[in-house]
């Protein structure tokens, strides 16, 4: 197979909001050819007449991109990195769209994938083409905080020191970070996509916040600085025991997690006697204004494709997450939405037919089960 050569790469990125344009105008920054595309042309109008994004903040300056449209085929048309920065819930809509034109040279990132994110996009194409030999790549997270000031002008708050990063299968994460390594050299490997899900931590920080300060975004439309008031000890306490279940089922797996304590210290060297302390000491979060409303992302993106996840490979190991639980049961009255029947379950991501450990990891790391010589589609 075709491998991307030493040539400056070129990158499509898929989605135009406060990461989308961030990655977008940082890349193109960095001098690379970079077409931006989002479903809605009325987002990215102002880019396109104007043909850039402006950087302000950790980073300043004006990006200048190759290609804004809402054509996906155009977007990812010859480009050697496909990345995808869009909430979750609308990677089915992605895959299913690219599954017909991507070619087996091309990478996909998911920035991020939430949890099962790699699993179920490549799901989705296997079953479009089964024989396609697709690596889709799966960021734990996204590289910066940022938030869009207006269309085509971007605050990036700050860069996270490292990002976790896996390909599906696992046996081509080198070969990816090589790829990469200049355009990101804050992406390092993961031993498999079962890491980089499981060491989600938005699926933690973002719903519960939200949640238990509901009154407090109606009553002020988020007037308050989402991880420094929002978060206070109470909070912290349900917080930590829906991090602890987790990092059970990661036990379970087999796979290394972190606490979301830990994960602030090495990813912000932020670092408190406690995790409120840590929270309100991580600088990159000053500024971070909560939801105008709970019509956010925080649930309808984190609980269905984070903690839905999360609960059901609970579920299917054998480990009980009543806290986990709860947010989503929660959650799914604030929003009039039964979030755990939507949700991503096992079954998206191609694992219901794996009743072991080990036939799970064997898939995730060689594309193919401990007991067959063939790749799992559901």
């Amino acid at each position: 197979m075709e491998r991307i050569s030493n040539k400056k790469l070129s990158f499509a990125v898929i989605g135009a909001g406060n990461g989308g344009q961030a990655i977008a105008a940082y890349l193109a920054l960095k001098g690379y050819t970079v077409n931006l595309y989002n479903r809605s042309i009325e987002r990215i109008i102002e880019i396109k007449q104007r043909g850039y994004i402006d950087l302000v903040g950790a980073y300043s300056g004006r990006g200048i991109l190759n290609l804004v449209t809402n054509n996906i085929e155009r977007a990812v048309k010859n480009v050697d990195i496909i990345m995808v920065v869009l909430p979750a819930n609308a990677h089915k809509f992605v895959a299913n769209k690219i599954a017909p034109i991507i070619t087996p040279n091309q990478y996909v990132v998911l920035n991020p994938g939430r949890t099962g994110g790699a699993l179920e996009f490549k799901n989705i194409i296997a079953k479009h083409n089964p024989i396609k030999e697709i690596c889709v790549v799966e960021a734990q997270t996204l590289l910066f905080a940022c938030r869009s000031l207006c269309n085509g002008e971007v605050n990036i708050f700050g860069k996270k020191n490292e990002v976790k990063v896996s390909a599906l299968p696992g046996i081509r994460t080198k070969e990816f970070i090589k790829v990469i390594k200049e355009a990101f050299p804050e992406f390092t490997g993961s031993r498999s996509v079962l890491e980089t899900s499981f060491n989600n931590i938005g699926s933690i920080l973002h719903p519960i916040p939200t949640l238990l300060n509901c009154g407090r975004i109606e009553d002020t439309l988020g007037n308050f600085q989402y991880y420094v008031d929002g978060i206070t000890p109470s909070i912290s306490k349900v917080i930590e025991q829906a991090d602890q279940e987790r990092m059970l089922i990661s036990k379970k797996l087999n796979i290394k997690t972190i606490s979301l304590r830990e994960w602030l210290a090495y990813t912000y060297k932020a670092s408190g006697e406690t995790l409120c302390e840590a929270l309100r000491n991580t600088k990159e979060y000053h500024g971070i204004m909560a939801p105008p409303n709970i019509c956010t992302r925080y649930i309808f993106e984190d609980v269905p494709q984070s903690l839905v996840p999360i609960s059901d490979m609970g579920k299917h190991l054998g480990v009980i997450t009543p806290t986990i639980d709860s947010i989503i049961h929660l959650t799914s009255i604030l929003h009039g939405t039964d979030y755990y029947k939507y949700g991503r379950k096992i079954s998206d991501m191609g694992l219901d037919g794996l009743s072991t450990v080990d036939e799970i990891t064997s898939y995730v790391i060689n594309g193919k089960t401990s007991n067959s010589n063939e790749g799992v589609v559901a």
